[in-house]
């Protein structure tokens, strides 16, 4: 019987939970522009929020008052205020989403449990630094983080050893090319988190009642719950058909060859989701025949086989409007992982993340895998279509702060799209990673403020003109100073990032470059 099936897209824990992560969003805006009922939920969020919950904590006592596990410090440290946790830790979540002043003021008194990861307060002190004076206003979420961080240790510690707050079983993805220790894991009794995980994936099953499950995997941390998660599919309803895709399928899995990945996932779709998505639903529902099928993977008797009918990519202009349904933005958490205001930034508020053009501009740096498609298709959208893209998000969300998630937006079109969020006075916060082009002068910087610009990020990758030449940069050691300096000052803050360990890249130059950005702060 054909029929436009009913589609959900998950994201697998763990990723960092102050905000969604971005593919969901989008792809299900797509498949809803195209007829298909699409849903979408976020497991690492439901995750998180279920294990640092009263019934959450009451569950990982029980569970490190049974084990045989020899007990560290960081869970004996639990354990002797472990009924002061159970009865705080809904108040100190619940303020890390909505920042009531009540528990704010309490968190400042220090009148919470506190374990290991206070020990900071200390280091700083004895430096002379006191948080509480430099940002009275971000200290209390800063101290109610600590105490998620010792939650997290504490899981990790007593019940899962592959616990983490923004990846779960990373090593099993990443330290060995075979799928067996992958597997083999799978087939151990479940932990606490399993169990907790494996619960979370029947409920959405049971909401929905879906025909086809999409699960992005976008980082080696979440590879294990995936295979988790469609493992749980499986034996919810075996018709139900299961496709996975996202960054670690466009690269690590670019040549999978071990056809038990098919035991989990019917589907394997490589590069942009949402053609290859729509066709599979099309599929699936009877719609479309298997060699319509774009970039994908499946297996066909004992062998993988690729299907392709070769269509191109959508524009990134055509894109809709990211969709949040089904993703209730005030249960993510702030999280202050730093009193410093540059990297808090990734996790102290929810952030709609966009993206101003697929592909990178630049695409030649030489440690980039340039033939990689989200690399070498460059494809920006107009500047009207992204502040299009902003408005809808924030009527329909209530956010105003933006994260642009490329790989390096172009000066050209940050100067466009600045002058069309002036010009519609469409008031949000942004930031971006950029190359240190010399078009970013002192005049587009203070251009880039008045629009909302807070921060930038750029890849200085080294401070030695030999080796940025070898890596094909484009860029020079005066022309980055003198960008960083233009936007510093127009009041953006400015982080740079370094690599280490490039071929050829000698001990001296490493120590030279620090040096260099020693002297870049000021």
């Amino acid at each position: 019987m054909m029929k436009h099936p009913r589609v959900l897209l998950l994201t697998p824990p763990m990723v960092q939970f102050n905000t969604p992560y971005a593919a969901t969003p989008w792809l299900t805006a797509f498949l809803r522009r195209e007829g298909i009922p699409a849903f979408q939920a976020d497991l690492s969020l439901e995750l998180a929020l279920a294990l640092f919950s009263r019934g959450g904590l009451v569950g990982v006592t029980r569970e490190i008052r049974n084990s045989r596990r020899r007990q560290t410090p960081v869970v004996r440290s639990f354990m002797t205020q472990a009924p002061k946790y159970v009865a705080t830790v809904d108040d100190v979540i619940r303020f890390l989403q909505h920042g009531d002043r009540k528990t704010g003021r309490r968190l400042v008194r220090r009148t919470f449990p506190e374990g290991p990861r206070f020990r900071v307060l200390n280091d700083l002190a004895a430096v002379g630094r006191d948080p509480a004076v430099e940002d009275p206003a971000m200290y209390p979420y800063w101290l109610a983080s600590l105490y998620v961080d010792d939650l997290a240790d504490v899981v990790r510690d007593g019940v899962d050893p592959r616990f983490g707050l923004s990846r779960y079983a990373e090593r099993l993805a990443t330290g060995s090319a075979s799928l067996t220790p992958m597997l083999r894991a799978l087939k151990a009794s479940p932990t606490l988190v399993d169990d907790l995980l494996d619960r979370l994936t029947v409920q959405c099953l049971e909401r929905v009642k879906p025909d086809l499950v999409g699960v992005t995997i976008p980082f080696p941390g979440n590879v294990y719950a995936a295979f988790r998660i469609a493992r749980k599919v499986k034996a919810w309803n075996p018709r139900v058909h299961t496709v996975a895709g996202g960054g670690v399928v466009n690269t690590e899995w670019r040549q999978l060859s071990d056809p038990r990945v098919f035991d989990f996932f019917d589907f394997i779709v490589e590069d942009d989701g949402e053609r290859p998505l729509l066709r599979l639903a099309q599929y699936v529902g009877g719609l479309r025949p298997r060699d319509a099928l774009i970039r994908t993977r499946l297996r066909f008797g004992r062998r993988i086989v690729s299907v392709d009918s070769a269509e191109p990519a959508i524009a990134h202009r055509t894109r809709p409007a990211p969709d949040y349904t089904g993703l209730v933005l005030p249960r993510y958490c702030v999280i202050v992982e730093t009193p410093n205001p540059m990297h808090r930034l990734w996790t102290e508020r929810r952030w709609i993340k966009l993206a101003l053009a697929h592909g990178c501009y630049w695409h030649r740096c030489a440690f980039c895998d340039t033939s990689l498609d989200y690399i070498s298709r460059f494809d920006p959208a107009d500047a009207d279509t992204i502040v299009d893209w902003i408005a809808e998000v924030k009527r329909k969300t209530g956010e105003r702060g933006f994260h642009f998630v490329d790989e390096a937006a172009p000066p050209a079109l940050l100067d466009r799209l600045a002058g069309k969020l002036i010009e519609r006075k469409l008031k949000i916060e942004w930031w971006v990673n950029i190359r240190f082009e010399s078009a970013f002068t002192p005049a587009l910087a203070a251009r880039l403020a008045r629009s909302g610009c807070i921060a930038v990020t750029g890849g200085l990758e080294c401070a030695q003109p030999r080796l940025l030449s070898v890596m094909n940069k484009g860029t020079s050691l005066p022309q980055a100073a003198r960008v960083a300096s233009a936007f510093a000052g127009a009041g953006i803050l400015v982080h740079a990032y370094l690599m280490y360990g490039f071929p050829g890249q000698t001990v001296q130059e490493t120590v030279d470059a620090l040096e260099y950005v020693r002297q870049l702060f000021g």
